[in-house]
């Protein structure tokens, strides 16, 4: 009886979990060979014509650190901007190469196709020295490009549960064909990045070459002139950045709670300084890029729904694991590590970001003079240092470092009877380290105080390291193993930046301030924000051309697509497999992603390939593009932006 009721107790736990998983209808980053076909047959009708598959992998490709997709058989890529930032012709006015012979080389710049996957856990399971496993791994590899001529690499998910080895196609010869100008593909720049409505046309088309010819390329996706409508189910192949969908509700609770304010807290302090400058040095937007992505994040789990719903799934899980005759009672406690060393941990987090993990935000003299008391490479770089910035920064840094107090840090050797003010000035004026040539004098006042808060700032990563950093990690690769062991193929990795296949419904949403969203954004949105100034500039050309713009041609769409941790340059293709446009940013609500996917309100942004299309024609009359294309319009010379 009692073997019964644990077999009955077994099978209902494992009921209960397919239930939640996937979480919802749409979430996973997928790899290829473990598509999940009949979730997507059940969930959304859909079944892969034969070749989807291949035909989206072989397309598609890891370009710098994004994605791209074939387009034509002569080996046309489409891509995002800021993937073709290695192009030595490309300016901000744009670039569209008037001839074959004008398309430019982009030195150190690489794409690869994945040709095949095969398992190898067996060949690494057995190996517990991370030595001689990684040993294990090089082997693998040297052996498997000697045999196939290919880039092979062995790709580690979840967290060990199983090996892959990927073989890739490099292409190392990338051209330059177009790209728009710098505002239009970035149009409201950070004041728009991570939102919605948006009207960016973040596009570039490179070109593969092989011995000094165009790529032959049999596998491209065929250019869709129908696009999407609200509810049509697509589809995103790229290669998503790392996530951490395996974090446990205390570790959530404690970035909710702790990590994020405080981050969120020391940049507002910044920007408000350098804002009231008057001026927008690149610091002051590198600053709000990133206080606006941990903003998002915050405001995620700030949401009651998101960490409730990691919670239920959590205990759900644990109840599975204590039920396995293989891993039991004493494994579950991994959740309870988690929970005890975080609350420790809690009141040490103030200081060991403002001394060891992020000191002096801002100020490039801070960070040299950690540079050379570490014995770290030291900042060559010549350009110029501005001491107004500076000294706001280490005047803001030594206000830091002045409330923790002469038990966390030596404020009186420090500041030596001066204001932070007075201090930072001091500093700034008599320090060498605006010389490349003087950043290894030991004298210098920037370096004593690097030295200074030296020992105090190793003495916490020590801590952080005892207490929450290797069992951070490993309760990650615990959990993760827990669910591939529960799980197995039903489940989907974290993202490790290497090909993944995802799906999802082109829909608006309702976001958080109450305002509907429609699906797509058009070009008159576009003209509509125009003022000539600031981050919403529209360049002369387009102005110039605005009559023969159809003001409602889509430009932008959102889908409820999975991109994790970020995918851009991912082709977006509809049933058939074709492309109807490329991911470039995802919405404010899509931050938490990283730690628990939602579909409610988070949205992958795209570019609508109709938008791109219009754009060629209308615009920049790139007929030879359009041509190879197979779009209307090729009938014109091409006019270069140059």
């Amino acid at each position: 009886m009692a073997e019964n009721r644990f077999v009955v107790r077994i099978a209902c736990l494992t009921l209960a979990l397919a239930a939640v998983l996937p979480l919802l209808a749409d979430e996973g980053l997928w790899p290829y060979n473990q598509f999940p076909a009949d979730a997507l047959k059940q969930k959304r009708d859909f079944t892969a014509p034969p070749g989807f598959l291949d035909q989206l992998r072989l397309s598609s490709v890891r370009i710098g650190d994004g994605s791209g997709a074939f387009v034509s058989p002569r080996g046309l890529l489409l891509t995002n901007r800021q993937m073709a930032a290695a192009c030595p012709d490309l300016s901000k006015d744009g670039f569209l190469a008037a001839a074959p012979t004008a398309e430019t080389r982009c030195a150190g710049l690489d794409a690869e196709v994945l040709l095949n996957i095969e398992e190898v856990t067996a060949q690494l399971k057995t190996i517990t020295a991370l030595a001689r496993r990684n040993a294990a791994i090089a082997r693998i590899e040297k052996d498997c490009a000697a045999k196939t001529g290919n880039v092979c690499s062995v790709v580690r998910l979840f967290a060990g549960g199983r090996y892959d080895l990927y073989q890739y196609k490099r292409y190392t010869d990338l051209r330059l064909v177009f790209a728009p100008e710098y505002e239009l593909a970035f149009f409201g720049r950070e004041r728009d990045s991570i939102s919605y409505l948006r009207y960016g046309l973040n596009i570039a088309f490179l070109r593969a070459y092989e011995a000094g010819k165009p790529a032959d390329t049999p596998h491209f996706l065929k250019w869709s002139t129908q696009g999407v409508n609200e509810g049509d189910l697509v589809f995103t192949a790229g290669n998503p950045g790392p996530t951490s969908r395996a974090v446990t509700a205390a570790q959530l609770t404690f970035y909710r709670d702790t990590a994020l304010p405080l981050t969120l807290t020391r940049a507002r302090a910044r920007i408000d300084q350098l804002s009231a400058l008057g001026t927008s040095p690149p610091l002051l937007t590198s600053l709000l890029a990133a206080y606006k992505s941990d903003a998002g994040k915050l405001i995620g789990l700030r949401d009651d729904r998101l960490v409730t719903r990691k919670t239920t799934f959590e205990q759900k899980i644990r109840r599975a694991v204590e039920a396995d005759a293989k891993l039991g009672a004493d494994a579950a406690k991994v959740w309870d590590q988690v929970a005890a060393a975080y609350k420790k941990w809690t009141s040490f987090e103030k200081p060991y970001e403002i001394l060891e993990a992020a000191p002096a935000p801002g100020s490039k003299l801070f960070a040299i003079a950690r540079q050379t008391v570490r014995h770290e490479t030291v900042d060559a770089s010549t350009e110029p240092i501005n001491d107004k910035i500076e000294v706001l920064m280490l005047t803001r840094y030594l206000e830091e470092v002045k409330s923790l107090g002469d038990k966390e840090a030596p404020v009186k050797a420090i500041l030596a009877g001066k204001t932070p003010q007075q201090a930072a000035e001091a500093m700034v004026q008599s320090t060498h380290l605006k010389d490349p040539a003087a950043r290894r004098q030991s004298d210098d006042p920037i370096v004593h105080l690097a030295t200074l808060l030296d020992g105090p700032a190793l003495k916490l990563r020590k801590e952080h390291e005892e207490i929450i950093g290797s069992l951070e990690t490993s309760a990650v690769e615990k959990i993760a193993q827990y669910r591939f062991r529960l799980f197995g193929a039903t489940d989907y990795p974290d993202g490790t930046s290497t090909p993944r296949v995802e799906f999802g419904i082109v829909s608006g949403y309702t976001d958080r301030a109450a305002v509907p969203q429609p699906f797509a954004s058009t070009f008159s949105g576009l003209y509509y924000r125009k003022d000539n100034d600031g981050p919403w500039l529209v360049p002369q050309r387009w102005i110039d051309i605005r009559p023969e713009v159809n003001p409602v041609t889509p430009l932008d769409f959102v889908s409820t697509c999975d991109t994790g941790g970020g995918d851009h340059g991912s082709p977006v293709v509809n049933r058939a497999g074709d492309l109807v446009g490329i991911t470039f940013d995802g919405n404010l609500e899509s931050l938490p992603n990283t730690f628990l996917y939602t579909s409610e309100q988070a949205r992958a942004v795209h570019v609508d390939a109709r938008g791109i299309a219009e754009a060629l024609q209308k615009v920049y009359k790139a007929a030879a593009l359009l041509d190879e294309l197979g779009l209307p319009g090729g009938h014109d010379t091409r006019t270069a932006l140059r």
